[in-house]
């Protein structure tokens, strides 16, 4: 099997990182940090590299590109530590839109390619603990309209996003709706997060809302699973750049005059964060080729594939900021963002025990993770 990657994804791989170097520095990162993590004016400039169309049909303004394209983006993304919700406007509403009725589409997926437009998934409830067939959000129809009545949790993004995705109870299951910024009885309450982004709670009180579908059970876990191949891939980015930092930090500094890197206990620490980062690599090239797979399949090599990944940021994250002391937690110092960032990534879209439990459901007759 090939798994080089082509002339193309090395090129749209070189052009995120030549972005990355000159418009994203850590001091920037910072700063946005700082000011409380609204980034609109960075995810614009990915929109400038043409990224946010990157999963948009050509149809409307897109460029129609797959998994591979999008793990490749997502992993420069998270070397360079970009924060911008990417994942959830350029990956996942696509995903979610493209069950909407035609002219949802048209109005809306423009908007997605150039920017224009932020929107994000709003499916996370207080008592749901990760699954998603846990729905208290209620949608009640009046003739050809609809309206919602509930709340959502930890909205990625959501006092920046001009509309929503919002998961609610109808008579055919779970339905999907889109809610707009401005609609009467939608109320936002923004907060920064633990990484330096944003998240938001909101309620809905009769919101009015669009149908996306009635029955979108089947759609939710595809745009879940493609935000954890994102997820996925963006680890790997960000812990490859701290394994990184980590060995530069261990070549420089000294005790007893010589490097603390030629330390062989430390040698040998290294060597396990290497070998985790490696692991996480190639279960991240499994989520995004598995995308195309059957539900079934799919959903298992997700689970699979996070709970490898879930594993590996623990010990990587964990590991490289005990090798750097205790400048590795000093906010002025980009380790411990690196940090941070991969806590909050092992608990999006589900956390390791979540879907370790998964994996276990879906093992049925056999015995072993990959049997």
């Amino acid at each position: 099997m090939d798994f080089d990657f082509t002339d193309d994804q090395q090129s749209l791989r070189d052009a995120v990182a030549r972005w990355v170097e000159k418009g994203f520095s850590f001091e920037r990162r910072h700063g946005l940090a700082k000011a409380g993590g609204f980034t609109r004016p960075v995810y614009a400039e990915l929109a400038e590299l043409g990224l946010t169309g990157l999963a948009v049909p050509e149809a409307h303004g897109g460029l129609g590109f797959g998994a591979i394209e999008a793990m490749v983006v997502n992993e420069e993304l998270g070397r360079g530590l970009v924060n911008a919700p990417y994942a959830q406007g350029a990956l996942i509403a696509p995903t979610l839109l493209s069950a909407a009725p035609a002219a949802l589409q048209s109005a809306w997926l423009p908007k997605v390619a150039d920017a224009s437009a932020l929107i994000v998934l709003a499916h996370q409830e207080r008592a749901a603990r990760y699954r998603l067939d846990r729905v208290e959000t209620q949608a009640s129809q009046d003739g050809g309209s609809w309206t919602l009545n509930g709340a959502k949790s930890v909205v990625p993004a959501g006092d920046e996003a001009d509309a929503f995705v919002v998961p609610a109870r109808t008579a055919q299951g779970t339905g999907l709706f889109l809610v707009e910024k401005r609609a009467a009885g939608l109320a936002v309450r923004g907060y920064p997060t633990q990484d330096g982004a944003r998240a938001a709670e909101i309620t809905l009180k009769a919101t009015p809302a669009a149908l996306i579908t009635a029955d979108g059970t089947a759609l939710l876990e595809q745009a879940v699973d493609v935000g954890i191949a994102a997820v996925c891939a963006e680890a790997v980015g960000a812990m490859d750049r701290l394994v990184a930092v980590t060995a530069e930090y261990l070549n420089t500094r000294k005790q007893f005059g010589v490097a603390i890197g030629s330390f062989q206990a430390l040698r040998h620490r290294m060597a396990d964060v290497k070998m985790q980062l490696e692991l996480a690599r190639s279960m991240s090239y499994f989520a995004s080729l598995k995308l195309g797979e059957a539900t079934p399949a799919r959903r298992r090599a997700l689970s699979q594939s996070k709970v490898q990944l879930g594993q590996s940021m623990r010990f990587v994250g964990q590991q490289c900021i005990q090798l750097h002391g205790g400048i590795g937690v000093t906010d002025e110092y980009i380790a411990s963002h690196y940090f941070k960032r991969l806590t909050v990534l092992e608990m999006t879209f589900g956390d390791t025990l979540h879907h370790l439990g998964e994996v276990s459901s879906r093992m049925q007759d056999t015995a072993g993770v990959f049997a």
